[in-house]
Order: structure tokens, then sequence, then C-alpha cells
């Protein structure tokens, strides 16, 4: 008599068994570390493929190969590449955000705090040119990535937003406000990716002043504004 399809209970039985069996210590290593370091292999990987200057789309067989790891380890930390795509896009916006922000608050003065966070983000995507083609590149444009750099424009517009008005005396509309620190996130962005691309022939230290200045201008010149008219209504 042939065998029935397994049951729900069987088949969890199995998944428990294989998921118990991966988990065993195996020449040293313990098994959540080996899933911790297929899951960081596969992640580089993705980045790899996402980040070359001829970037192909990324698939299961195509991150399995460049990582030197079979599909089976793949499931074992993603349900699909859209998922490994958005966590490697995450990860960055993570370390991105950290090291701004953690410039930013060393920051002496509002220009000396611009500075600081705009050098922090030059240099990380700098020393890693795969990590600013994946958030800037206009060759990517996947409707995952896609979303994702949507969500990394507010995320980072908010935070110039507050930290813009946490360190200037100036007292505007929400409206106003929020379009301003777009204005500044969305220039950044295509400043950057028009310079990882090179569309603009700059070196990184011209890259850097370039942005400070743009960055620092609107703020500055928002503040005379309201000075100003603040002084005209007296």
């Amino acid at each position: 008599m042939g065998r029935g399809p397994s049951t729900p209970e069987n088949g969890s039985d199995a998944a428990a068994s294989d998921s118990a069996a991966s988990l065993r210590a195996y020449g040293g290593e313990g098994g959540d570390t080996r899933v911790a370091r297929r899951r960081a292999s596969l992640i580089d990987a993705a980045l790899d493929l996402l980040g070359a200057d001829d970037a192909e789309a990324v698939t299961v067989r195509g991150v399995c190969r460049q990582a030197g790891l079979t599909a089976r380890y793949f499931y074992e930390s993603f349900e699909s590449v859209d998922q490994l795509v958005g966590v490697v896009y995450d990860e960055i916006i993570e370390e991105i955000a950290h090291r701004s922000l953690a410039a930013f608050s060393e920051g002496a003065t509002m220009r000396m705090k611009v500075s600081g966070a705009v050098a922090a983000i030059v240099d990380l995507i700098d020393q890693d040119r795969r990590k600013g083609r994946l958030l800037f590149s206009q060759a990517l444009l996947s409707p995952v990535i896609a979303a994702k750099r949507s969500e990394s424009t507010a995320l980072f517009a908010g935070l110039t937003l507050q930290s813009t008005s946490a360190i200037l005396d100036v007292h505007v509309g929400p409206a106003e406000a929020a379009g301003v620190a777009h204005y500044q996130v969305g220039g950044l962005s295509r400043l950057l990716a028009a310079w990882l691309e090179g569309d603009v022939e700059l070196s990184k230290s011209d890259v850097v002043d370039l942005s400070i200045a743009l960055l620092v201008s609107p703020a500055e010149i928002l503040e005379k504004s309201l000075s100003h008219g603040s002084a005209d209504g007296e």
C-alpha cells in the first residue's frame, strides 16, 4: 500500500526535526551561529548583485550561487527574494541613520552638525559603493526598492525636520517645514546618485562641501527671512 500525503502534524514534526538537526553544534560552531553566518552571507551576496555596475534581476539561484550556498539555506532565513532585498536595504538605512545622527549630535554649531552628518554618509557610501548604488542608483527601480526609497526619504525628512527644529529658533507651519526637509533630502540623494554614477565629476571632499552648503543654506535663508519678517511686523 502506497504512502499517503503527510498529515499537517507529520509535516510539522518533520520540519521541527530538520530545524533541530540544523541547530546542533557542528565542528565547534553552534547551530544559531551557523544560521546567522549563512544569513549574513546571503545578505552580502545580494548586495554584491544589487550594487554591481551591471546589476541584473536578483534571483534565489543567483544569490545562492554568489554566496556558495544551496536554496535550502536561502529559505532557512528568507521567504523570498523581495524579503531579502528589503532586509538588505533596511540594514544599510539603519547603518546610515546611526552614523549620521551620531555625527550630528557631536557638532557644536549647526554647520558643524550638518558637516559631520554629511561626511558620515559620504564616507559610508564611498567605502562601499554597493551600498550607495542600492540606495540611489536609478538603474535599480524594482517595486521593492522603490517602496523602500520612499520610506527612507520620509524617514530622513522627518529626522532632518526634528534636528533642524532642535537647533534653530525658527517657527514655520508644519507643511512648509516638511517641504524644506523633503527638498533637502531629495536634493542630497540626487547629488550623491549623480556622483556615484560619474555624472558629476567632484572629489569626495567637494561632494561633502557642496552638500553642506546646499543643506545649510535653506535653513539659514529661512531663519533670516523669519527674522526680517518679525522685525517688519514690530
